[in-house]
């Protein structure tokens, strides 16, 4: 594909039943629909989404995925992920349904202080992450924690 700027692109699949993925957040720049079953969502430099992949096959579910990705820039080294081109900073990576439903109810909770969660710190997303891999309670994302973190944002290059 070629771009203007340099964007990234998830492939989402909407198999019913079998494979389901979707965006749990995120403001993509453009979409295109490939098929009824295929779109493509991309992403500018920077901005943050979460992405959602569940498949199952006749004895139940075989996967539960959550990512919660940085899009990078042309020149920024990223991490493979499936489904996203050509890959990103991956921020927090979680699998199985409890853990994925677990980080739900977190993003919920920071949606519902008013806080939307593709503005969300990343290093916010990071310390989820690590506390859940460590079987851990992360601490929530308050108001003053925001503020903190945009201040710190408008002071970088």
């Amino acid at each position: 594909m070629s771009d203007g700027p340099k964007l990234t692109h998830v492939t989402l699949v909407w198999r019913e039943g079998s494979q389901e993925d979707w965006l749990k957040f995120g403001k993509p720049v453009a979409t295109r629909i490939i098929d009824r079953r295929q779109r493509v969502e991309s992403y500018a430099a920077g901005q943050v989404f979460g992405l959602v992949r569940w498949a199952a096959n006749d004895y139940g579910t075989i996967r539960s995925t959550l990512d919660i990705v940085r899009a990078v820039g042309a020149h920024e080294s990223c991490t493979p992920i499936a489904q996203v081109d050509p890959g990103g900073e991956l921020l927090l990576s979680v699998r199985g349904w409890p853990k994925v439903n677990q980080v739900f109810r977190l993003i919920d909770a920071i949606e519902a202080s008013g806080i939307d969660p593709c503005e969300v710190a990343p290093d916010h997303w990071r310390h989820i992450h690590n506390r859940m891999a460590g079987r851990e309670l992360p601490r929530g994302y308050s108001l003053a924690r925001h503020r903190a973190w945009l201040q710190r944002k408008a002071l970088l290059p």
